[in-house]
């Protein structure tokens, strides 16, 4: 929660706090001052409430962070101390046997006396004597000893914000505890990232401060891992539900089976479905599942079952650890949730316990728990650490806790049907509604568009594949000797051919394709029809950065990118993909764009609606794919295929238009649809050689050649990256 640590202290005081720079008394107003701002939007009510054993009421956390300050401080240390009420160290002990007999956590909830009032006034007597004995000189114990008390009561603090989640998540009323807060920012899926192996040192280093379980540093021996750069999204889980995941034995633990039968889970904690879309309770209370946001609030159990089923797995402490420290491209590390790791949680090589009470606390749970790294919205600024272990059981879902995948070098989750169900819920939940065309590509529709390129009133594929006929022994100019062909949306590979043959110095060549079926057939005839020619297939989404398989790293590369498929991209994302294709190729480069030019409307309108249909199907089939992988209940008749043409962005627009008032449901999310409402499936921008190169100037290209052919016009550009 860090908006809420913002108005607690001064600006800046949480960074000058754990950076050293307040002083001890101060840094111990501005943690104390934290938890009460936490508690200002509560009422006396809403305090002594214990919505579960594992959670404690506010009065409670606010007693007990006072009641160790009290305890270990002041009592033994501050001469004529007088305790504010003798009955609190029985009251509000937590777990320290050392120190005494305690009220049972299950029944914390029914301490409805000492009132709030008292507990607050128990608070600020603690305070009075604790900066009278903070403005005495202090030996190193006693000061490492005052910071403990810092980190225990930060802990706290975010187990108060749990504790009164889960509370307000009863309520039938929703309320919310922080209406300010702020969700921790979307993004879009993670990618895998390389760590290497060996022995590598993990544990607390050089740390002003760090609990005890986090060391003694230590040697340990890693194999090389890849670990994804962002957490699993809620998009990702929605996929994971919809396909079962919460149905499918084969995923789960067996423990975890059994408490996700007996427990009813089908979403992680907090997560209701209306009967059209899902909502969770925050801190800010009820609001939408976002796709693209983090998950939370799942236990070990379920995150080792997601893991599973996208093809990876959680990654141990030690290569979270080592992650972390090796690579500076890793996001959302300790700002969004603490991440589940397959380590149980015991003490490393060399590790003992201190002999007091204070020493007793984290020896004793070294066992049935699990560890978790990073952390969370909720957690105070600068209170965690690289080096930090939180642990919770494993069936544990209250706290905020996320996933981070790993995976062996070689092994490949299914990372792209994940990103699929994510765009495809973001586009039913816009308005109006709309969805990729890249998705039109699995097997069948990379068939279907091989029939429209074939129908008589599909000019482009023609036109194109004649002009580079003609073009081919000036094109072959623009590609260096062994340089390798890197081919986006390659589909069948059949324009590929005329490049092949006029530049037989063309030492690999590449074809990215997000159909690996359509990718799989092309590949079997290229190999056969040109044995000497390394190919090497990606099956990936062309918009991401795709890197050149490293046994052909260091030749010069060209990519050629043909169909007019740049037209298919709003202006913005056509030079967000031209930046990144030159930020890949890099100085000198040259890319080879087919772009189809503006033409009479009777041509361009006939062309993506076709007589005998085929468009329509292809456009259909996009409904058809929803079905089979995202679990979908379209029925693709009850929609229209449409072609419309926009004069004002110079495009054809496809659209499927529903005949009637509907409701789909995709992932658990339902949608409705008013009759004629349409989804908005694809755009075909036109250009003209002008418009056309204001796009490659904008995206980091200038023209180096141009080609135009006759009526129906389309053009074909070598650009020079500058």
């Amino acid at each position: 929660m860090q908006a809420l640590i913002d108005t607690s202290m001064a600006p800046g005081a949480a960074a000058r706090a754990h950076e050293g720079l307040l002083s001890l008394s101060d840094h111990y107003d501005a943690v104390r001052a934290r938890t009460e701002a936490l508690v200002e939007n509560l009422g006396p009510e809403d305090m002594v409430v214990q919505s579960m054993p594992d959670a404690s009421p506010a009065k409670w956390h606010l007693a007990h962070t006072t009641w160790f300050f009290e305890t270990f401080l002041l009592g033994p240390n501050l001469p004529g101390y007088q305790v504010f009420d003798a009955d609190f160290g029985y009251l509000f002990n937590s777990y320290y046997e050392a120190v005494g007999p305690r009220h049972p956590r299950p029944l914390r909830g029914l301490l409805t006396r000492p009132a709030s009032q008292r507990v607050m006034a128990y608070r600020h007597h603690v305070d009075r004597h604790m900066r009278v004995f903070l403005a005495g000189e202090l030996s190193a114990e006693l000061e490492a000893l005052v910071r403990l008390g810092f980190a225990h009561e930060e802990q706290h603090q975010e187990l108060l914000v749990m504790d009164v989640q889960h509370l307000f998540a009863q309520s039938p009323l929703k309320p919310s505890f922080d209406p300010s807060w702020t969700a921790p920012a979307a993004g879009p899926v993670g990618r895998f990232r390389s760590v290497g192996g060996g022995p590598v040192r993990v544990g607390v280093a050089n740390e002003a401060f760090a609990f005890d379980n986090e060391g003694p540093a230590h040697t340990v021996w890693l194999e090389p891992f890849e670990i994804a750069d962002r957490l699993v999204t809620n998009g990702q889980w929605l996929a994971f539900m919809a396909l079962g995941g919460y149905r499918r034995a084969d995923l789960w633990l067996s423990d975890g089976w059994a408490q996700c039968q007996a427990e009813g889970w089908d979403a992680p904690l907090y997560w209701q479905h209306d009967g059209e879309a899902w909502s969770h309770m925050t801190p800010g209370g009820w609001r939408p599942v976002d796709p693209d946001a983090p998950v939370t609030h799942v236990s070990y159990y379920e995150a080792e079952a997601f893991a599973r089923w996208a093809g990876g797995r959680l990654p141990s402490e030690a290569e979270w650890e080592h992650a972390m420290r090796a690579r500076d491209d890793l996001e959302q590390v300790d700002d969004v949730a603490w991440q589940w790791t397959s380590s149980a949680y015991a003490p490393y090589p060399g590790f003992r316990a201190a002999d007091d009470a204070v020493g007793e606390y984290n020896g004793k749970f070294m066992s049935g728990q699990m560890v978790l790294r990073g952390g969370a919205s909720v957690t105070p600024p600068g209170h965690s650490r690289v080096s930090y272990r939180n642990f919770y059981r494993h069936g544990q879902r209250w706290m905020f806790s996320g996933v981070r995948l790993a995976r062996d070098p070689g092994s490949s989750p299914d990372r792209e049907r994940l990103t699929f169900l994510r765009d495809t819920l973001a586009g039913l939940s816009g308005s109006p509604k709309a969805f990729s065309p890249k998705y039109f590509y699995d097997g069948a529709g990379s068939a279907l568009f091989e029939a429209i390129c074939v129908t008589s009133e599909y000019y482009p594929t023609r036109t194109e594949t004649a002009l580079l006929r003609d073009i081919a022994p000036a094109l072959a100019e623009a590609i260096p000797q062994g340089a390798v062909l890197l081919e986006l949306g390659s589909g069948a590979s059949d324009k590929t051919r005329m490049l092949l043959d006029a530049a037989p110095w063309i030492s690999a060549y590449v074809p990215v394709d997000i159909s690996a079926d359509a990718l799989d057939g092309a590949v079997a005839r290229l190999r056969e029809a040109y044995p000497a020619l390394a190919v090497h297939p990606v099956v990936g989404d062309f918009t991401h950065a795709i890197d050149v398989p490293k046994p052909l790293a260091g030749r010069p590369v060209v990519a050629f990118f043909p169909g007019s498929t740049i037209g298919n991209f709003t202006p913005d994302d056509a030079v967000a993909l031209l930046r990144s294709v030159r930020e890949r190729l890099g100085p000198d480069a040259r890319f080879i764009v087919g772009a189809d030019q503006v033409k009479d409307l009777d041509v361009l309108l006939a062309a993506y609606d076709d007589a005998d249909g085929v468009t329509a199907a292809f456009n259909r089939n996009v409904l058809v794919r929803i079905n089979r992988e995202l679990g979908g209940d379209f029925l693709p008749d009850a929609f229209e295929h449409r072609a419309v043409w926009n004069a004002a962005f110079e495009r054809i627009e496809m659209h499927l238009v529903s005949h009637e008032a509907q409701r789909v449901t995709v992932a658990g999310q339902t949608f409705s649809f008013a009759a004629g409402e349409s989804i908005h499936t694809e755009n075909s921008h036109k250009f003209t050689p002008a418009s056309f190169a204001r796009l490659a100037e904008a995206g980091g290209w200038r023209i180096e050649k141009e080609w135009i052919s006759a009526d129906p016009a389309f053009g074909v550009f070598v650009l020079r990256a500058v």
